[in-house]
């Protein structure tokens, strides 16, 4: 089982709080042999247009020495969850889950904003405090 990171309840509870059900914890995504695990699933019924949203979430704390080294393991994780998704789940959306702090002094420098656009980045900002959600999508 994989190792759960520091915001890992927050950003569930949070979700929750925002009305989505968590259907996997964690997401298994698998094929032809490889097997690894998102962080979270979820769904969340959309009345108005009868259907589920689903979407699978990927957790970082950006809490180490180098937010740089962190962001580039990250986006290479986000990579790979999304080619398998594509594959097996296409109707799943991926997100990467970030605390607001990193939002703010990381993802909001020029070459990462543009990196991130760049690869279609859907990013869920959270704040751990308030238990607040943005959605940014790609």
């Amino acid at each position: 089982m994989p190792r759960r990171d520091l915001y890992h309840d927050t950003v569930k509870h949070t979700l929750i709080k925002d009305g989505w059900t968590i259907t996997d914890d964690p997401l298994v995504l698998a094929d032809r042999g490889l097997t690894v695990f998102a962080d979270l699933g979820a769904e969340k019924l959309i009345v108005a247009q009868r259907r589920t949203e689903k979407i699978a979430v990927e957790i970082k704390v950006f809490g180490t020495a180098s937010d740089i080294t962190e962001l580039q393991k990250a986006i290479g994780q986000y990579g790979l969850y999304r080619y398998l998704l594509e594959t097996n789940e296409p109707d799943r959306k991926i997100y990467l889950a970030v605390p607001e702090r990193a939002y703010r002094n990381l993802f909001q420098r020029p070459p990462v904003r543009g990196w991130l656009q760049r690869e279609h980045i859907n990013l869920l900002v959270f704040n751990p405090e308030t238990e607040t959600l943005q959605w940014i999508d790609s």
